[in-house]
């Protein structure tokens, strides 16, 4: 590729973008562009920066593209539109309103509301589905904490030793008191 030219304005940009930018990939475009203005060729600086050709030619053309804007904007990605946001803070007050009540309540067989059930109850009463990660940020944003519940064990019968193979004539002796 033909070096490209660059004024003393933009030469001075890029080197400022260098030492200021906080985005490594800014960083690393503005370097690309300084090398092919002082006659780098596009493969030795692809593989010094661990790139592809074609990245680097992609970087040039964004950069000859977007001549008439600043040079963040032009060093920058471009926005991507992605997937949109399904529940954000929509679930938050359905999930404040129903915490407090009993699942039961509604027919659902569980004693406590996990993510899974809220997220299978927002599908069923309000026809809005979400991911348990969604509810769990959610829960988190409500400040709502909550235990699992815990089991209590019974104690162990006295015969527990035989049960298991011991016996228990042994422990008796030890502990009943001597004449």
């Amino acid at each position: 590729m033909i070096p490209i030219p660059l004024t003393n304005r933009q030469r001075a940009e890029l080197e400022a973008a260098i030492l200021h930018s906080p985005s490594a990939k800014e960083c690393c475009r503005a370097q690309a562009l300084l090398w092919l203005a002082e006659g780098e060729s596009v493969e030795g600086i692809a593989e010094f920066l661990h790139v592809s050709r074609q990245t680097v030619y992609n970087w040039v053309n964004r950069f000859r593209e977007r001549d008439g804007l600043d040079l963040g904007t032009r060093l920058r990605d471009a926005p991507r539109p992605g997937r949109p946001r399904t529940g954000g803070g929509a679930v938050d007050p359905l999930i404040a309103e129903i915490i407090d009540s009993d699942p039961r309540a509604l027919g659902y067989r569980a004693t406590v509301w996990t993510a899974p059930l809220l997220s299978r109850y927002l599908h069923e009463h309000h026809q809005i589905t979400v991911n348990d990660r969604t509810v769990s940020r959610a829960i988190a944003r409500l400040d709502i904490r909550w235990k699992r519940p815990r089991h209590q064990l019974a104690r162990r019968p006295d015969t527990w030793r035989q049960a298991k193979g011991g016996s228990n004539a042994g422990s008796r002796a030890a502990s009943a008191p001597c004449c």
